[in-house]
């Protein structure tokens, strides 16, 4: 077993082209090629976490959090992050992130605490732009059925709930191969028309390279033509937070000693009370108060997140119930999420819990 045979599981649900553009996924500290002898799995990566590893016998770590967020110019070890990567590289630990991948993962972070809360008929709270996108190539006619089959088997041809979408129209290509053409119509030299299909297929941005392989492996033309474009749609499936109902509606106070006792949290921040049962609830792992106006537009009673500033309060308008629950204890469950998963797979192998609470925040 490689580092590289268990990120590429991970990767199954949370691709790393899922994470925001601001974010730092991936493996952080390694090399992909180094058999592992033992996962550990966290939310944070500390130099105690690198102990834990050390005495668990696990050479890769799997944090939710990144310990490298922005770049490093020095590695001398006067902060925390400098020391945790010499620590790391001192031991031969490597160390992986998912953070905001798998934040936007419909089986991710929100998933977990709408699973924990016993939410029901979950939908992601906002869904994610700029993930869907489009191949457009130019295929003699007998030769489309072949192509399109082999592009649908490299994951073309997807969007939201429905695969095998294609479109074709039928037209004319011309073209004249120079004398270092090969050319498999026509011959070179000489101006050539065809009868050809423009075939045009949607995809998820993570299958762009199989999708490109399978277009050069089964296009019978020397020279290819295509393009790919980024689609505005939404991808419904993908995305941050989510949003479901409770089984059945609780009163305010309720519903907020609720969430303390199943977030395992010793205190719930709230904006006043609006009089009004509680449903419909939206969920966002982590920093979460620019959702607000998301959670509002779905018809949340209740947004539950973290980090919400003073003046955030105010955005409840009476028209939300906002609960800020703590950034650790939103994503506390992350971990046993990973665990779970990658058990599934490696069943036989050892993917450890860390024990070790990394939140740097108490309360008195």
């Amino acid at each position: 077993m490689i580092i590289k045979d268990i990120t590429n599981y991970i990767e199954e649900i949370a691709p790393l082209n899922y994470a925001e553009n601001f974010d730092n996924v991936g493996l952080l500290v390694g090399n992909y090629d180094t058999k592992v002898s033992g996962v550990l799995v966290t939310l944070d990566t500390l130099e105690k976490t690198i102990d834990e590893a050390i005495a668990r016998d696990c050479n890769l770590i799997v944090s939710f959090h990144p310990i490298i967020f922005s770049g490093l110019k020095k590695l001398n070890g006067t902060t925390y992050v400098e020391r945790v990567v010499l620590k790391a590289i001192k031991n031969d630990i490597a160390i992986y992130a998912t953070h905001t991948a798998l934040d936007n993962s419909k089986v991710g972070v929100s998933a977990k605490i709408a699973e924990v809360l016993g939410l029901n008929n979950t939908k992601i709270l906002i869904p994610k732009k700029g993930i869907i996108k489009k191949l457009t190539t130019f295929v003699p006619a007998e030769n489309k059925e072949e192509l399109k089959s082999a592009l649908f088997a490299s994951g073309a041809g997807n969007i939201g709930n429905y695969d095998h979408c294609s479109f074709s129209v039928s037209g004319v290509g011309t073209f004249k191969g120079n004398e270092e053409s090969n050319p498999v119509l026509g011959e070179k030299g000489k101006l050539e028309t065809v009868n050809e299909i423009k075939l045009s297929l949607t995809f998820e941005s993570k299958n762009e390279s199989n999708i490109l392989k399978a277009l050069q492996e089964h296009h019978p033309y020397e020279e290819v033509a295509y393009e790919i474009i980024t689609l505005e749609n939404i991808h419904q499936n993908i995305g941050m937070g989510m949003i479901g109902e409770l089984p059945q509606d609780m009163g305010e106070k309720e519903f907020l000693l609720y969430l303390k006792k199943t977030m395992q949290t010793s205190c719930v921040r709230h904006s006043s009370f609006i009089n009004k049962k509680i449903k419909r609830v939206a969920v966002l792992g982590g920093s979460g108060s620019f959702a607000i106006s998301n959670a509002k537009r779905a018809g949340a009673d209740a947004y539950i997140s973290a980090d919400f500033k003073y003046h955030e309060f105010f955005k409840a308008e009476n028209s939300i119930l906002l609960a800020d629950i703590g950034h650790y204890e939103s994503e506390q469950f992350t971990k046993n999420l990973l665990v779970d998963y990658l058990t599934k797979k490696f069943s036989n192998f050892a993917i450890v819990l860390s024990e070790k609470s990394t939140n740097p925040i108490y309360y008195i």
